[in-house]
């Protein structure tokens, strides 16, 4: 039976004040397994982002606490949710965020020097190219790239320190329908065959196909759950779109 890595227990996140509150998060609780891929969907405004930037601690909530692994991540503080940030989370953003100045293998091992690892990591860089398709730009600028190898060269960034779990914000909302296709199975890959967990926010249902459940999100809290149910990826992508379908409806059924 799968353990839980990540816990989010009763999250607030709320904005201004008085009448002009703001609930981005709304009293949600839920939970993330180890090794696993979770989607989280909504539409915008829904609280999808604000709740990964709590997980990844770019955001402190009003209320409620963060656990990965039983810890409790308000009560890290300065070298602690250091290394929580530097070795326990990968994040994976959706502009690819890369240094122009920078190579591929100079973004990729950038984490590792930020957060002071002396290990060489040569042999790793040069695995995660081969296991992504990069190896022929790792010496190239971002701007030398493609969108797609420049989100893969982001992803092997989020992936060179071992983290506990990557976070995905959209990691296909700036590609065409190859690249992104061609990412996601990148990630479905790392999830069955190295175990990597892997949580992510996405309005994309052929995205969202990739993951194993998905949490919808509406008006900060948790609407519906959808879990994949051994079904091939294409039946599961249109049980998503059902649900996208009732969501705008009104409807609150768990399939």
């Amino acid at each position: 039976m799968q353990k839980k890595l990540l816990e989010l227990d009763h999250l607030y996140k709320i904005y201004g004040k008085g009448e002009n509150q703001t609930h981005a998060l709304n009293d949600l609780t839920c939970s993330v397994l180890e090794e696993e891929f979770l989607g989280i969907m909504g539409s915008s405004g829904s609280g999808k982002t604000t709740l990964l930037n709590c997980v990844a601690t770019m955001m402190k909530p009003t209320r409620g606490k963060v656990l990965l692994s039983g810890k409790e991540l308000s009560k890290q503080k300065g070298r602690e949710l250091a290394r929580y940030r530097g070795d326990r989370i990968g994040y994976l953003f959706q502009t690819f965020e890369l240094l122009d100045n920078m190579t591929g293998r100079e973004n990729i091992l950038l984490p590792a020097s930020i957060h002071g690892v002396k290990e060489d990591l040569t042999k790793e860089v040069d695995r995660l190219a081969e296991y992504l398709e990069i190896g022929e730009v790792l010496d190239k600028f971002p701007e030398q790239m493609s969108g797609g190898q420049k989100q893969r060269i982001a992803a092997a960034r989020a992936l060179i320190l071992h983290p506990d779990i990557v976070l995905a914000d959209e990691p296909t909302g700036a590609l065409d329908s190859k690249n992104a296709k061609q990412l996601m199975e990148k990630l479905k890959q790392l999830n069955e065959e190295q175990g990597t967990t892997i949580m992510m926010v996405t309005h994309d249902a052929n995205a969202a196909s990739y993951c194993s459940r998905i949490l919808f999100i509406q008006d900060g809290g948790i609407l519906n759950e959808l879990r994949k149910n051994g079904e091939d990826r294409q039946e599961f992508y249109k049980r998503i779109l059902s649900m996208q379908s009732q969501l705008l409806g009104g409807s609150a059924n768990v399939f």
